[in-house]
Formats: structure tokens, C-alpha cells, sequence
């Protein structure tokens, strides 16, 4: 059914708000690993969702639209993070914490799979958080990004191998 006034639109945008929502932090949450920031992040895809629904050709793409607003937003939080942060350690020195020397393995290991999966390159990072780390299965990975499942099987298939090289 497409939706031909504005109270139609709102109505189909307010059905699909509780999964959207659901998604957009996911997948924010998936680049920033910080739930404040994520939260963050998910409301202002949705906020740009609700303004942008309108003009969508295909308003039953919104869920696909949606994971790529949420992660380009969160790609560039992070970055505005990374900025301030270099701003704020060459405006004052931080002393280092002594160095504990006995992290647990598993979160050693933790922390050298986020670190393999932040050096992959966006088209494969992004398919590895949908697909594996968020348990999408491969048709839906394919229908979120908008890609042919033949392409998302052979980048996830290029992330793993990638993965597995850095991190053996």
C-alpha cells in the first residue's frame, strides 16, 4: 500500500519506528562500542529518518536507508572523538596509569579482534558487524545494504580471511 497522505505517512513511519530503532542503535553501537554515544547516534538517524521519510521513493526501504544513516553517523562521531581526543592530549599531557601486566586473555584477545576488524576496509567491516556480530543471516545482510547476496558472501568471505591473517 503506498501512502498518500501526511497521516498515512506518519502512521507507516510510526509502524516500522520500534525495529527501526532497534537497528539504528545496533548498528551505532556496533562502530562505538559506548551506549550513551550510540543512543546518541541511533536518535539522530531517526530524527533524519523522520524528516527524510517523506521524500524516500521507496518508503518500504526505510530499514536499509536507516543502517546506512546510522552508520555513517557513527563513523563520523567517532572520528569528531578521535579529533578532540589528539586536541586534548597535545593541549595537556596525560600521565599513563602503570601498565597492570596481567590482562585476561579474553580480553586481550577482545581488543585485538576489535582493533583486526576497525583496520578492515568499510565495505567488509560493515558486513561483518551486520552478518556474524549481529546475527543478521546473509539475505537480510544483503537487503539492509542493498547489495547482491553473491557480493555480501564473497566480502564476508574477504573479512574473515582478513581477520583470521591479523589476528594468527
Amino acid at each position: 500500500m503506498i501512502a498518500t497522505t501526511v497521516a498515512d505517512l506518519e502512521a507507516e513511519f510510526e509502524k516500522g519506528l520500534p525495529d527501526s530503532s532497534l537497528l539504528a542503535f545496533r548498528v551505532a553501537f556496533s562502530v562505538l562500542r559506548q551506549r550513551e554515544d550510540a543512543e546518541d547516534v541511533a536518535q539522530e538517524a531517526l530524527s533524519r529518518a523522520y524528516q527524510k521519510f517523506r521524500s524516500l521513493r521507496n518508503p518500504e526501504r526505510l530499514r536499509s536507508w536507516l543502517v546506512r544513516v546510522a552508520w555513517r553517523l557513527a563513523l563520523d562521531h567517532r572520528r569528531g572523538q578521535i579529533r578532540r581526543q589528539r586536541r586534548e592530549q597535545a593541549a595537556v599531557p596525560v600521565p599513563r596509569p602503570p601498565d597492570a601486566g596481567q590482562e585476561a586473555a579474553a580480553l586481550e584477545f577482545r581488543d585485538r579482534l576489535w582493533k583486526a576488524i576497525e583496520g578492515l576496509p568499510e565495505k567488509l567491516r560493515l558486513v561483518v558487524l551486520l552478518a556474524p556480530i549481529q546475527g543478521h543471516d546473509l539475505s537480510e545482510v544483503a537487503r539492509l545494504t542493498n547489495l547482491p547476496e553473491g557480493t555480501v558472501k564473497s566480502r564476508l568471505f574477504l573479512a574473515r580471511k582478513r581477520l583470521a591473517e591479523r589476528l594468527l
